[in-house]
């Protein structure tokens, strides 16, 4: 998983705790195929570093990732990965499904996005 990846990031003006969009940049990038099963995750310190959070918020949001069984802490290897998320491609399905419901309907794809950003 690349720390460096620019969607992997928070959004400091965002009411989404920081420690959830942690979590969800991780499971994006587990998603993307960035990280998969038995693969070790950057430590966290390097982690908060370059999102510019507090070590503390990108460890709450590995133990809730470890609780949901997506990560495993396992003493002198650090944190890996134990499942592969679902892929990008369920999310671009349903994309295409949405696209294709607001063309039958007569949205633009500018109402779709403001849709989105409105239901988010």
């Amino acid at each position: 998983m690349s720390s460096t990846n620019p969607a992997f990031g928070v959004d400091l003006s965002s009411p989404i705790a920081l420690h959830e969009q942690v979590a969800a940049a991780i499971r994006r990038a587990i998603a993307d195929g960035e990280a998969g099963p038995g693969d070790r995750l950057p430590p966290a310190r390097d982690v908060a570093a370059v999102l510019g959070v507090n070590a503390n918020t990108v460890f709450r949001a590995l133990r809730a990732l470890r609780d949901e069984g997506v990560l495993e802490f396992r003493r002198g290897r650090g944190v890996t990965v134990t499942y592969a998320a679902p892929q990008r491609s369920a999310i671009v399905a349903k994309a295409r499904e949405l696209v294709e419901v607001a063309r039958r309907l007569g949205f633009g794809p500018d109402e779709v996005v403001q849709v989105i950003r409105q239901v988010s």
